[in-house]
């Protein structure tokens, strides 16, 4: 099996191609470009250096959401796109969800964390369990837009070691030093940020269990309302609009 993996939820943008236990190529990068500027041409690049036919995909995995509005439809379009094109099916995956198997193995709690901006995290916890020889992703909490002192406090509950990760990480360092009760660490920056390989990993199990989507259907989870929605609805309370 063959698959696709983009990522442009976050700072990074990452492209992967996988086909069954191998990664064939992966492009990640965070500079200065914008995710309309790199997407594609990265896209194109992997396909040059590794002969890729696209029609021999068996799917197209995307993350899914929460992240930056502007990157979350960037990838959408693309994925769509190519799913509509080759008629190939999409994976949507959750983005904290991939973000945590960066850590595959980890017993201990994973706390991924994007910066949402308006003093809140994109954020979950998980950790690894060990069944039947492998490693299996656990949610301890779904993905969730809160502040960050509800998160830690979940955690301090939890009184178990954990890891950060996530372009959240700088933004809330000194906030995590401060609030944190229990032994913490902040993954290395090899594994610290969004990676397609990861995401396309996690999207085998997703389409061994059937878990695809038809390329029209699929639609980014934001987890909460963007600014000029929020906007919009403010306006309508101001002037007492329902509609």
């Amino acid at each position: 099996m063959k698959i696709l993996a983009l990522d442009s939820s976050g700072l990074v943008a990452s492209v992967a191609v996988l086909e069954d236990e191998n990664l064939t190529a992966e492009y990640t990068i965070q500079y200065k470009k914008t995710h309309s500027q790199t997407l594609l041409p990265m896209l194109d690049e992997i396909s040059r250096m590794i002969e890729l036919d696209l029609s021999t995909l068996d799917a197209i995995a995307v993350a899914a959401g929460p992240g930056s509005f502007t990157g979350l439809r960037i990838g959408c379009a693309t994925a769509k796109g190519l799913g509509q094109a080759l008629n190939k099916p999409l994976i949507g995956i959750p983005t904290v969800d991939a973000m945590a198997y960066n850590l595959y193995g980890c017993t201990k709690l994973i706390c991924p964390l994007m910066d949402a901006r308006r003093n809140q995290a994109y954020t979950g916890l998980y950790t690894f369990v060990r069944k039947e020889g492998a490693y299996q992703l656990q949610v301890v909490k779904e993905q969730c837009a809160v502040p960050l002192e509800e998160i830690l406090q979940k955690i301090n509950e939890q009184g178990k070691e954990v890891i950060f990760l996530g372009d959240g990480v700088p933004v809330f360092r000194k906030q995590i030093e401060e609030l944190m009760q229990g032994e913490y660490s902040f993954a290395p920056a090899s594994c610290n940020r969004q990676r397609a390989a990861a995401l396309g990993t996690l999207a085998f199990s997703y389409l061994q269990q059937g878990k695809i989507e038809k390329a029209e259907d699929h639609k980014p989870d934001y987890l909460r309302m963007s600014q000029a929605e929020r906007e919009r609805k403010e306006k309508r309370s101001l002037s007492g609009d329902k509609n």
